[in-house]
């Protein structure tokens, strides 16, 4: 039998992703641009926020509600400190000058995807949420196999994530209008980079093969 990443999603062995989609970097309230005047703002992430309102959370909360519909497992995870002062933070998060404190309004999922109940949400403190959180443990502990990932920024912590859940074993689908990144050419360069990770699909695709 020849090996292959185009499997079909199982929904029982499946888990949806969602990677960093937080007030933090999301909103334009969020601390990563509260330092930006109105110019400054409009010409560095302009386009990112008109393509993040106007497509990408929508299609985030399609994919959202589809797979919620088809009883698949959904998990959030927010750059968030463990500490208010974020001394767990990774060196690079530190160099960077990423601080999202515990408990923070930055911290949180935004509203229009904001987990359910009984959905699991992890905070991390590095590029990939399978450093820095126990994340590998839990899908494990849940049977998951395949795993479909959506969430900012594509070609950093989206990157970062299906390259560890790829080499620790899992079958990676990359939703790719459900990812952004702060320009066109940076989005489509990592989707190419990337896709020899992944199987890559759109919303509706994906949507398309987990109807109930």
């Amino acid at each position: 039998m020849s090996l292959t990443r185009e499997v079909p999603l199982q929904a029982e062995q499946t888990a949806l992703l969602f990677i960093d989609v937080q007030n933090f970097s999301a909103h334009r309230n969020g601390a990563e641009f509260k330092n930006l005047d109105s110019s400054d703002f409009e010409q560095r992430y302009g386009w990112y926020f008109s393509e993040l309102e106007s497509r990408v959370i929508p299609n985030m909360q399609r994919l959202l509600q589809g797979f919620r519909q088809a009883g698949i497992e959904v998990i959030h995870t927010t750059i968030e400190s463990l500490t208010l002062d974020g001394r767990d933070r990774s060196l690079d998060y530190k160099i960077t000058g990423f601080h999202v404190p515990k408990n923070s309004w930055d911290g949180k999922v935004i509203d229009q995807l904001k987990p359910a109940d009984d959905e699991i949400w992890l905070p991390k403190t590095s590029s990939s949420v399978f450093i820095s959180t126990h994340i590998d443990y839990l899908l494990r502990n849940l049977g998951v196999r395949q795993l479909v990932i959506s969430g900012l920024i594509t070609d950093q912590c989206v990157e970062s994530a299906i390259r560890d859940a790829c080499d620790l074993g899992y079958l990676v689908t990359q939703a790719t209008d459900a990812c952004l990144t702060y320009s066109q050419a940076r989005h489509d360069h990592s989707l190419k980079t990337i896709s020899g990770y992944c199987r890559q699909l759109t919303v509706q695709e994906l949507l398309a093969e987990t109807a109930p």
